[in-house]
């Protein structure tokens, strides 16, 4: 008896759902963003390895867990501090060049933790030592990379490229710890990082393809004056600055991630505790897998204020429901929600931040999507504290649905921007055109 096949979907509904498949086009249009692209894949992945094994040995070696939470405040300065002067060299140098130096440097760091973990008894303190300079050398390394692809992308391509390199990394936050966790069980912590530095081998190879994107012409000397006039611009365009208060308050009220172990123990749920860390990640991937419809929208300004409204509601319902299974959802809901904005403010920096000024303003950008989180812990434990697990997560999303609110008021700028009309972004494709028509050749796709 033969079957039938099922019939064809409407002409209509399939074109709906292309729509929402990602835009390769910047991986068809342009080689040296294929060659950045694999390279972050690569080095995502083996990144994530060194991730989840640096606080398992010092958990083994110690046995406490303030020493392990000891990493994140050992890296929070020199990451901000490197992180600026970054953009300052970005602006200044070889972005390319920069980025490659940079991932050298990276490699050569995870090899250290290789030897210290390979020692008969591991010492702690390069454990702290190499965090400290792992997190410098990244500062570093952020504000050129971020930079780099507006260089190597057409200027129209831009939302695209960032959905494209946020749809690896959600799926390196996903498949990353899973695949460390089984590593490190298996093999061992000494596998994880010569996993690692394996990892950073590939990406310079591929990094080292990408030809030369040299600094615009009259490039600014790194200097403080030249950080100085980084930040002096972002102040001056009050859209750009909320985006940056937009983040900032999102995170700072509404991550609650160091009370995750508390909440799954409050809801007798010890089981989901990893997929409580997990759930946010997966609503992003969701989004990054579906985000073709992002490269249709122009009012990235509005995008990025509703998708934080959506952040901040999706919390608040994780905090005020008692189920396991819904409480993941609201998690789930709300990654989806912060890749969104995530896809907003990339396309709103990137079209409309001169190119002179891009890597300083990355570190900018830096500064406060790193500040945001590490006080949004501090919050979220002391708020535990106070008021209970479940009211510190409820009314941090609360505040920050209202702080949202009331910073896209304060800042109309930001809900006006529209980037078929917005001058600054009118002036980077100007610029961009004319760079292209400069002489480059066009890369044909593979």
């Amino acid at each position: 008896m033969t079957s039938v096949p099922p019939p064809p979907l409407p002409k209509r509904l399939r074109t709906a759902l292309r729509g929402l498949l990602p835009d390769t086009a910047p991986w068809r249009s342009s080689r040296d963003f294929r060659l950045l692209w694999s390279s972050g894949c690569v080095s995502s992945l083996g990144s994530f390895l060194t991730y989840v094994a640096v606080p398992l040995q010092i958990k083994d070696l110690t046995g406490s867990s303030f020493q392990v939470g000891l990493v994140g405040a050992v890296e929070l300065v020199p990451l901000v501090v490197f992180g600026l002067w970054g953009g300052a060299l970005a602006d200044a140098m070889d972005r390319r060049r920069l980025v490659l130096l940079a991932e050298a440097g990276l490699g050569l760091l995870s090899a250290l933790l290789l030897v210290n973990a390979l020692l008969p008894q591991p010492l702690l303190w390069p454990i702290y030592v190499v965090a400290a300079l792992v997190a410098a050398v990244d500062g570093l390394q952020r504000p050129a990379l971020d930079s780099l692809t507006p260089r190597i992308v057409p200027h129209e391509q831009l939302t695209a490229a960032f959905a494209l390199n946020s749809l690896y990394r959600n799926v390196g936050s996903v498949a990353g710890p899973a695949l460390a966790g089984v590593v490190v069980a298996v093999a061992g912590v000494q596998t994880a990082f010569a996993l690692d530095v394996a990892s950073f081998g590939v990406s310079l190879l591929l990094l080292a393809r990408i030809r030369a994107v040299p600094p615009p012409s009259g490039a600014e000397r790194p200097s403080l004056r030249a950080v100085a006039t980084g930040v002096r611009y972002a102040w001056s365009r009050k859209d750009l600055l909320g985006t940056y208060a937009i983040d900032v308050c999102a995170m700072l009220f509404a991550f609650p991630v160091a009370i995750f172990p508390f909440l799954a123990a409050e809801l007798d749920a010890g089981w989901a505790l990893g997929l409580l860390y997990g759930a946010s990640a997966a609503g992003a991937l969701a989004v990054s897998a579906t985000s073709g419809w992002t490269s249709r929208i122009h009012r990235h300004g509005r995008m990025l204020v509703l998708a934080a409204l959506g952040w901040g509601a999706a919390m608040t319902l994780a905090g005020v429901t008692g189920n396991i299974w819904l409480v993941l959802l609201c998690l789930a809901a709300a990654g989806g929600a912060d890749q969104i904005s995530g896809i907003a403010r990339s396309t709103l920096w990137n079209q409309s931040i001169p190119d002179e000024l891009r890597g300083r303003l990355a570190g900018v950008e830096l500064l406060s999507y790193s500040v945001g989180p590490q006080l949004g812990q501090v919050r979220a434990g002391g708020a535990a504290a106070l008021i209970g697990v479940r009211g510190a997560i409820w009314s941090g999303g609360a505040v920050c649905v209202l702080g949202v609110a009331l910073l896209a008021v304060a800042l109309p700028s930001l809900l006006a921007y529209d980037d078929r009309t917005d001058p600054h972004a009118a002036a980077v494709r100007a610029a961009a055109e004319d760079r292209d028509a400069g002489g480059r050749e066009p890369v044909p796709a593979a």
